[in-house]
């Protein structure tokens, strides 16, 4: 893939602040002609680089929100390769990553409530090729730049 030049880095960076903005409002920010922003548009998510358009939920104030860090260790002689696709399928595990270190992966886990995530930790405890599992329960979140 090309480097990115500064208005495609502009460009990007406002479509992280709002993914909604139309071409004209795009095309003010970066300084670029509307048809020139979606042909960057365009060749950006061809290339991979923009990988698509999501709705990130607000809080639900009816219901109580746990998030957790959960932190996975492998059996000997097991990797992501074993592990991972047991994970796909637990629809509360948001995000995995691979760690460098003494952990080797890292889950984002959203639950309803503290009884979900004990049920959650369990299901994960229990994965083949998992030896150990270390929870961190969110308690607040300070920012989140994500959220756009």
């Amino acid at each position: 893939m090309n480097e990115l030049d500064e208005k495609d880095r502009l460009l990007i960076a406002a479509l992280r602040a709002d993914a909604r903005q139309s071409l004209v409002e795009l095309a003010r920010h970066t300084g670029l002609s509307r048809s020139a922003v979606h042909e960057r548009v365009r060749r950006l998510e061809a290339k991979g680089v923009i990988a698509g358009y999501t709705v990130k939920l607000g809080i639900d104030r009816d219901r109580a929100g746990v998030e957790a860090l959960i932190a996975v260790g492998f059996q000997q002689g097991r990797n992501c390769d074993h592990v991972v696709p047991h994970l796909t399928g637990i629809p509360n595990v948001v995000t995995c990553w691979s760690l460098a270190g003494p952990t080797d992966l890292m889950l984002l886990v959203e639950c309803t409530s503290n009884a979900e995530l004990d049920t959650v930790r369990r299901q994960i405890a229990t994965t083949p090729g998992i030896a150990s599992v270390q929870t961190h329960v969110s308690l607040r979140t300070h920012f989140d730049r994500r959220a756009g």
